[in-house]
């Protein structure tokens, strides 16, 4: 069976549907004509409404509760003013440590705005739109419309009266202070330093202020404390420091060294210096002594302790074949200035008052462990002898002071030997005397006379021994020194083997051209007049053949010359020069090695003639002096 539910249902529908869209549009007209009924009548309320209420505000309206219901502006704002107290009678309270400032919210800059609060008020169900003015009029009318109060903050009130506030708390940060008065030590406290935070004070009071409630505020205070607070342990410091007097000392003191240098604390105290040392990140007071005070007493210090390193002396054992220390070696020394401030203000700082010296060390160039097998040195390789007979005792004292300059010197393979720099100072505070020595065109009375007579031999010494002589000068004139033999009588073969030296511009040097060091020994015998001169090395087959030319072009000295001497007396005559001829002289040496010439060197030397000089005193009989005057030969 077939049934046609949908077919039948769609006829029923279709029939009933004319009726349900006419009975839709009846609804629609009569609503549509209800509103235009509400919107006349609205209308027409609105208008009767505003009329009754013409400058005054609607019914229902309250501020802050305050009902200013029918009341004028003028009236609402008095009426506004009278009912609202907060600013007046409200409480706020600052709060700092243990102190409480309690004040009006007026005092702080908030006022009521009472005549802006009412025209508010009056504003209200006057300036919406048409169709929400009866509703908002309704609503106050029936269930109330209460509005803010308008209040004014003035900040600047709130400033003025916190910055009183401030002018009780604010206090400057102060430094410590620390100051030296004669050998007393004064130190004062520093002091944090406090400052309100005003604008964070007015941020914090706005909640109780909008609120219209009393309110506390804690105040907040920065904290500036001063880059140095305590000074106490600095002037503990300056006050070690200046408990007892600074002794400074050569490390490793020595017989010889000078006694170790005193500053007393007053001295201490003019020298001490305190200034401020700031790391970024914190600060304190540095004491330590004045660097430029302390430089100029250690530089007046400096001299004393400066010692030169000098080599080792020795003598060689002829026995043992080895060498005797006869003067051992010095380690050189100097002042480290920067080094030694550095010291002493460490030492000061930790308590110490008898502090060490900063030195730097010079080893010497020859210690006096060095031994004959590391030196090369085996045997005697060279000797002469000079004579001085005649010498005065001034002579022979500057003759052993000079030849003591180089008794146990050591010469350095492949090294140039300088006579005046081994000499060095020739002075009466250097242990000479005076006596005769040759000075420009004549012979006068100066210190180191005698000295020549080293040199002499130790030109003689190199030149026999072989070695290159690199500087010599000859004297001005023969002199008899240097030609005695041991008979006391003069060989004229010795003529042109002399040497002068002067300091410093006169020098004797050699060179010693081996791989062996040399070493020179010195021996003055005075009763016998005698200076012998020892090398002491290891041969390396050397021999010296020599020849003289003899004296040639001979120049007769003149006639006697006589001078006038006030320091004579009348008739007393001394004689100061004596005549020598003048004399050209050539020396030729050839060395030779294991047999081979080595090498040829020659010596010219040209004497001038030298007069005889007489000296007398004032008045003397000079016919008779003239007659007694024998010239010598």
């Amino acid at each position: 069976m077939n049934h046609q539910f949908p077919t039948s249902y769609q006829r029923r529908k279709s029939a009933a549907s004319p009726r349900l869209d006419i009975l839709a549009a009846q609804i629609m007209a009569a609503l549509l004509c209800g509103a235009l009924l509400y919107l006349f009548f609205s209308l027409v309320g609105a208008v009767g409404y505003s009329l009754i209420y013409s400058g005054k505000i609607y019914p229902g309206v309250t501020v802050e509760g305050i009902n200013l219901s029918g009341l004028e502006i003028a009236e609402a704002s008095e009426r506004l003013a009278e009912s609202i107290s907060y600013p007046a009678n409200g409480k706020i309270a600052f709060r700092y440590d243990n102190k409480v400032w309690t004040t009006a919210p007026k005092d702080v800059g908030l006022f009521l705005d009472a005549e802006g609060s009412a025209a508010l008020a009056y504003q209200y169900g006057r300036q919406e739109g048409l169709l929400r003015k009866p509703i908002l009029q309704v609503r106050a009318l029936f269930f109330g419309a209460n509005i803010p109060a308008q209040f004014v903050f003035d900040e600047q009130s709130a400033r003025y009266y916190l910055s009183n506030i401030a002018a009780q708390i604010d206090t400057p940060a102060v430094e410590a202070s620390l100051a030296v008065n004669g050998v007393e030590v004064n130190a004062t406290p520093g002091q944090i330093g406090y400052a309100l935070d005003i604008s964070a004070a007015i941020s914090d009071i706005y909640p109780s202020l909008q609120a219209l409630k009393d309110g506390e505020v804690v105040l907040s205070v920065t904290e500036f404390p001063p880059d140095i607070l305590d000074a106490s342990a600095q002037a503990e410091k300056a006050r070690q420091i200046l408990s007892a007097s600074l002794v400074l000392q050569i490390p490793k003191m020595q017989e010889g060294d000078p006694e170790p240098w005193v500053i007393n604390r007053e001295q201490l105290a003019q020298m001490l210096t305190i200034f401020k040392q700031n790391d970024g990140t914190s600060a304190q007071y540095q004491v330590v002594i004045e660097t430029d005070a302390l430089e100029t007493t250690l530089a007046g210090i400096a001299p004393q302790v400066e010692r030169q390193p000098e080599d080792a002396r020795f003598v060689f054992n002829d026995e043992t074949r080895q060498l005797d220390v006869i003067q051992a070696s010095i380690t050189g020394r100097s002042l480290n200035i920067p080094e030694s401030i550095k010291q002493i203000n460490e030492g000061l700082a930790s308590g110490q008052h008898r502090i060490d010296l900063a030195v730097d060390i010079s080893e010497p160039g020859i210690p006096d462990t060095m031994t004959a097998e590391e030196l090369g040195i085996t045997e005697l390789v060279g000797r002469q002898i000079s004579y001085f007979y005649g010498s005065s005792a001034e002579r022979i004292q500057n003759i052993k002071t000079a030849s003591a300059r180089f008794h146990g010197i050591l010469v350095a393979p492949h090294s140039t030997f300088s006579m005046v720099d081994t000499l060095g100072d020739v002075s009466l505070d250097t242990g000479y005397a005076e006596a005769l020595i040759i000075f420009g065109n004549q012979t006068i009375k100066g210190v180191g006379g005698g000295v020549c007579q080293v040199s002499t031999t130790l030109f003689r010494t190199a030149f026999f021994a072989g070695y290159p002589i690199v500087e010599r000068y000859p004297h001005a004139y023969r002199v008899s020194y240097y030609e005695y033999e041991a008979s006391g009588s003069v060989d004229e073969s010795m003529a042109g083997l002399d040497a002068t030296v002067f300091a410093p511009v006169v020098d004797f040097k050699f060179t010693n051209d081996t791989p062996y060091w040399l070493l020179m020994e010195t021996y003055v015998n005075a009763a016998a007049r005698t200076l012998t001169w020892k090398f002491y090395s290891t041969s390396d087959g050397r021999e010296v053949n020599w020849e003289t030319s003899g004296l040639t072009n001979i120049v007769e000295p003149g006639d006697p010359v006589l001078k006038e001497n006030p320091d004579l007396d009348k008739n007393e005559v001394e004689q100061v020069e004596w005549e020598v001829a003048g004399a050209d002289v050539t020396v030729n040496r050839t060395v030779y090695k294991n047999g081979e010439v080595y090498f040829e060197d020659s010596y010219y030397t040209h004497y001038i003639p030298w007069q005889a000089v007489y000296e007398y005193g004032p008045g003397t009989n000079l016919k008779k002096l003239t007659k007694n005057i024998v010239p010598m030969p």
